[in-house]
């Protein structure tokens, strides 16, 4: 298989989700219980991707910068700073402890 294929064949599948998304009815979604797994299951897709990209590594689990860097951004969002501040607090954080090891 080819990776042209692998890729048209991943957005046929992505654009089929999309399609199914739009025939799901209003009502269905309305009710507390598709709403409720909606809302967490964005909240956990969000919570793994952040994981594995500060964590991961190839195969590996990695503690490098990246992990302290993600601290001073959780630290920043909970009192509530601008995300522009907790985007360079963050990076700069990150770029002075990898400058210190």
């Amino acid at each position: 298989m080819t990776l042209w294929l692998i890729v048209i064949i991943a957005s046929l599948a992505c654009l089929s989700l999309k399609i199914a998304g739009y025939l799901v009815p209003a009502s269905f979604l309305e009710k507390p219980a598709p709403a409720r797994i909606a809302n967490l299951l964005t909240v956990a897709l969000l919570a793994a991707l952040i994981a594995v990209q500060t964590l991961g590594s190839g195969a590996r689990i990695v503690v490098d910068a990246r992990l302290p860097a993600l601290a001073v951004a959780a630290v920043l969002l909970a009192v509530r700073a601008p995300f522009i501040v907790v985007v360079i607090a963050a990076a700069a954080s990150a770029a002075l402890i990898r400058a210190l090891l």
